[in-house]
C-alpha cells in the first residue's frame, strides 16, 4: 500500500512503533537516519535492518509497516537531496505540548550525534570550519532543557532551536555530497581553504 508522504509524520511512526511494541522515539531514529544518508547513503536494506533491530523485531510486522519504513527513508533522502531544502527533522508537532517537542529536538540530536561520533578524525578534518559549528551546535542541543511552560516565548525559541539542526543536516548533506563545487574544488592538503 503506498502512503501519502504528507501522511509521514511523527503521530504515525510512533503508532507504527506501538504497534510493534516498542516504546522507541522516532526522533532518535530520524536523527540517526538523517546523519547516516548525509554521510553515506544508506541503504534501504541497511535502514530495515536498523529500525527492525530498534524495534526488537526481526522484521516489519507486515508488508504495510515494510513500506512506511521504506517511504521514511526515502523521503528524508529526497529531501536532504533536494534543491527546495525541504528537510524537516521528524519531531512532535504543534498538537503535542512544548515539552515534548523539545524531547523530541533533544532526541533527534542525540541520534543525528550518534552517527556523528563514528566519523573518522581525518574526515572531520577536513570540513569547513562553518559545518564544524553547526555541528558543535547540535552536539550542544543535545542538552537542551525539555521541562518548558506552553508559551509563545518558548515556541518560538523551539522553532529557531529546530531550524539550527535542520540547517546543520542539510549542510552536512551537501558537504558529503558531490555536485558542489565549492566542495570539490577544496584542497585537503591546504589548511587555509575554508571558504570560496
Amino acid at each position: 500500500m503506498s502512503i501519502q508522504e504528507d501522511s509521514l509524520d511523527f503521530s504515525l511512526i510512533s503508532d507504527l512503533f506501538l504497534a510493534h511494541g516498542s516504546l522507541q522515539s522516532p526522533s532518535f531514529l530520524d536523527g540517526r537516519l538523517c546523519a547516516q544518508i548525509a554521510l553515506t547513503d544508506l541503504s534501504p536494506e541497511a535502514w530495515l535492518d536498523e529500525v527492525c533491530s530498534a524495534l526488537g523485531v526481526d522484521e516489519p510486522s507486515d508488508r504495510d509497516a515494510a513500506a512506511q519504513l521504506l517511504e521514511w527513508r526515502k523521503r528524508t533522502e529526497d529531501r536532504l537531496s533536494a534543491s527546495e531544502l525541504g528537510y524537516e527533522p521528524l519531531i512532535p508537532d504543534d498538537i503535542y505540548s512544548i515539552s515534548e517537542q523539545a524531547q523530541g529536538l533533544k532526541d533527534w540530536c542525540l541520534g543525528f550525534c550518534e552517527v556523528l561520533s563514528e566519523v573518522e578524525s581525518d574526515v572531520r578534518d577536513q570540513w569547513p570550519f562553518a559545518l564544524k559549528e553547526a555541528l558543535e551546535d547540535v552536539n550542544t542541543l543535545c542538552g537542551i532543557e525539555t521541562d518548558l511552560d506552553n508559551t509563545a516565548e518558548n515556541e518560538n525559541d523551539l522553532f529557531a532551536l529546530t531550524e539550527h539542526a535542520r540547517m546543520a543536516a542539510m549542510l552536512l548533506y551537501t558537504q558529503q555530497h558531490p555536485g558542489q563545487p565549492d566542495v570539490e574544488q577544496v584542497d585537503e592538503n591546504d589548511p587555509e581553504v575554508t571558504r570560496h
